[in-house]
């Protein structure tokens, strides 16, 4: 059993190349919620949308987010209509969210709802949200304090980052199915996948129950850097940083985790940060990260696993 943190397409890659090795018994991947939010009177949950998706082999390549072969029919309605048209929404992923906000509001739990997605959509591995309670992501920057996705779509991440508020997420706790997962005999390893630290995996360890599974691991815990040379493969987390007063690098991202991984993932171009990294007290492994398609999504998870195996899991830095 492995679990696999993820969010965004980066996580998403990753947890493809994990589930094209690993058996359906052998990898659930949890996914951050703290970007869900309502809109047109939906529940949209776009990191679970894009893992889910992508499992499923109809994620679309281009956007890195949606459905390939989508049409925008709705859309192009609602604008006539003057309806709100920021947050684009495709004639096809429209259903998922248009059944899903039936089901939650039916009285479903958020994690049945994505298991029976997941299973009309052909994905056999488990993919459950992190927490069913209410977590949601708030930037703080110098327009003001924003919602995640009026921040990240609405303002296309312009806005200087201030501080990110997680709301909810000190009251949540784990999805019972992530609980069971990381108290489960055969679980062999955890990786955090490469995600923005802040917008995607942040909202996940801020969550108690998690993060303190992770401080007092029986298992390692690896993470991989979305960080390569200084810059962000998608989405705005090297700005981010930057906006922190944090050097947007691969070691940065490293401290980020310091006390929670044993071994950390960085990418060739990034090969001279590796000592820095082993200074830390946490393992490097230098390979490379990009993943340009499915060979290399699975080449990547390969690698992973094997770096994983070699770990044992130090937690002598957790005060008990």
């Amino acid at each position: 059993m492995i679990i696999a943190l993820a969010g965004g397409v980066g996580g998403a890659k990753l947890a493809r190349g994990l589930a094209d090795i690993l058996g359906p018994q052998e990898l659930l991947v949890a996914v951050n919620v703290g970007d869900d939010f309502e809109h047109l009177g939906l529940h949209i949950s776009p990191d679970i949308d894009t893992v889910m998706y992508t499992l499923a082999g109809r994620n679309n390549i281009q956007t890195g987010w949606g459905i390939a072969g989508e049409t925008w029919n709705f859309m192009a309605a609602l604008e006539q209509l003057g309806g709100e048209t920021w947050f684009r929404l495709g004639d096809q992923d429209i259903a998922t969210h248009i059944e899903r906000t039936r089901r939650l509001k039916a009285g479903e739990g958020l994690a049945a709802v994505t298991a029976s997605l997941c299973a009309a959509l052909g994905v056999k591995h488990a993919v459950v949200p992190v927490s069913e309670d209410l977590v949601r992501t708030f930037v703080d920057t110098d327009a003001g304090l924003l919602p995640f996705q009026d921040y990240f779509v609405r303002c296309k991440s312009e806005p200087s980052v201030v501080a990110l508020n997680y709301e909810g997420a000190r009251g949540a706790r784990p999805s019972s199915a992530l609980l069971s997962a990381f108290d489960d005999a055969k679980l062999q390893g955890i990786i955090i996948c490469p995600s923005n630290p802040y917008l995607s995996i942040g909202p996940m360890l801020e969550i108690p129950g998690v993060a303190d599974k992770l401080k007092r691991r029986r298992t390692p815990c690896v993470a991989v850097s979305p960080i390569v040379g200084g810059m962000a493969l998608k989405g705005p987390a090297a700005k981010m940083m930057g906006e922190l007063g944090v050097e947007p690098s691969a070691f940065e991202v490293a401290k980020l985790y310091l006390g929670l991984i044993d071994g950390f993932v960085i990418d060739v171009v990034d090969e001279k940060l590796a000592p820095g990294v082993a200074a830390l007290g946490i393992q490097p492994y230098v390979t490379p990260t990009i993943m340009h398609g499915r060979d290399e999504q699975k080449h990547l998870a390969a690698g992973v696993l094997r770096f994983a195996q070699t770990l044992t899991a130090d937690t002598s830095s957790v005060k008990t």
